[in-house]
């Protein structure tokens, strides 16, 4: 089915619940429970879970296929974000030309980033990547912003204004950005005893084109090319002593990583019509390296999950505050009510970082593969172990060859 192994076709099948039912599944506590805070399921964040699961899709694809680290994803990740905008200003707030206009705009850049620095491989590599990156970031922040011509707006971010052209924009259509009418703000509500429930129509977007870009990588994968970028990060020393030419190879794997990031970027502006350079910082290149390792690399879903698990701690640790603390711990005494907050301070609010640090960290040192490779090991706890046909005895040993 669909030109799918059983194995491939059930992970695709898995995403698609986790993101068609996700306003469910992120949802697991009333809205009036003290641990409604836990929950995830409204717009916005789960926006943020699809959106850079194809970022880091597609940095999987170079990463996990070909073993080229890149530090400067981010990069096309903000070209797609102002291919987007600009294309709000010039024609209409339709959000399909938009995300068009960012996936070539993005391959545009990356045929030319990436011809240069696959020049060299390893850490050369990824510090050329991250030098072209930076080399944007500065550019948009401070270049482009010229008023002579204007096309980032510097540090205040590109937006839309009432002044701007907007040529394909008619009367009847929403002032916000839409789909032939529809608006990606649209949120139908659905209550259910104490839980409420939000459907928006911008998430669901995102998450058939995550689903989309999570076939094509499946394809990718198990396709020859996928082959060939498998043996290049095996051996590619040995391929090249073979007399095969691995450039074009590693090319297009860079080029479609990065249109997987300018279509990211794309739809950020899509769900929020406004791109600034922020988007093009080194922080934004290594959170998507953390996403894929996070989850296991070379893996199919372990990006997805990487980015559902460190968007997940931004969003719900980093609101977490002393009054929330108070809450959960009031009926403890006083002085152990103190004691607690004071050692659970340091872990929410502005330090999540250091409670996804060290999230991190036990990931590492005890799951290599990632976020996948604990999940194998828990569904390996649960396989019935193979039935004795020998009356007891084990199975003779044979020689290794």
């Amino acid at each position: 089915m669909l030109g799918l192994h059983k194995k491939d076709l059930n992970l695709l099948l898995i995403v698609m619940v986790l993101a068609l039912f996700a306003p469910f599944i992120l949802n697991p506590f009333p809205t009036d429970s003290a641990l409604a805070q836990f929950n995830a399921g409204y717009p916005d964040l789960m926006q943020r879970f699809v959106i850079f699961g194809i970022f880091a899709i597609g940095f999987n694809i170079l990463f996990g296929l070909t073993g080229y680290l890149s530090f400067g994803h981010a990069a096309f990740l903000g070209i797609g974000s102002y291919s987007c905008v600009w294309m709000f200003k010039l024609l209409s707030y339709n959000v399909v030309p938009g995300i068009l206009l960012s996936v070539i705009m993005a391959g545009i850049f990356s045929v030319a980033i990436g011809f240069i620095s696959l020049r060299r491989s390893g850490i050369y590599f990824s510090i050329l990547t991250l030098a072209f990156a930076q080399m944007s970031f500065a550019i948009a922040y401070s270049v482009l912003s010229n008023p002579a011509f204007n096309l980032t707006n510097g540090e205040t971010g590109l937006q839309v204004y009432a002044s701007d052209p907007q040529w394909l924009q008619s009367a009847s259509a929403p002032n916000a950005p839409h789909l032939f009418g529809l608006p990606m703000r649209a949120t139908e509500t659905l209550t259910v005893g104490g839980w409420d429930f939000q459907f928006n129509v911008g998430y669901y977007m995102c998450a058939i084109i995550m689903i989309l870009a999570f076939y094509l990588s499946i394809r990718i994968f198990r396709s020859p090319f996928g082959l060939m970028l498998r043996a290049v990060k095996s051996n590619q020393q040995r391929m090249i002593y073979t007399g095969l030419n691995t450039k074009p190879y590693t090319l297009a794997a860079f080029i479609i990583s990065g249109m997987y990031a300018g279509l990211a970027g794309g739809l950020l502006s899509a769900m929020d019509p406004l791109a600034g350079a922020e988007r093009m910082q080194w922080t934004a290149s290594g959170e998507v390296v953390l996403m894929t390792i996070l989850g296991g690399a070379g893996t199919l879903i372990g990006p997805v999950l990487g980015a559902g698990f460190i968007k997940y701690f931004e969003n719900i640790f980093s609101k977490i505050n002393d009054n929330i603390l108070h809450q959960w711990f009031s009926a403890l005494p006083d002085g152990l009510e103190d004691l607690l907050i004071t050692i659970v301070h340091p872990f929410i609010g502005k330090g999540w970082h250091l409670t996804l640090g060290l999230m991190f960290m036990m990931v590492v040192i005890f799951l290599p593969g990632g976020l996948v490779e604990g999940g194998q090991r828990i569904g390996a706890m649960f396989k019935r172990k193979p039935k004795d046909t020998n009356g007891g005895l084990s199975a003779p040993a044979t020689p290794a060859e």
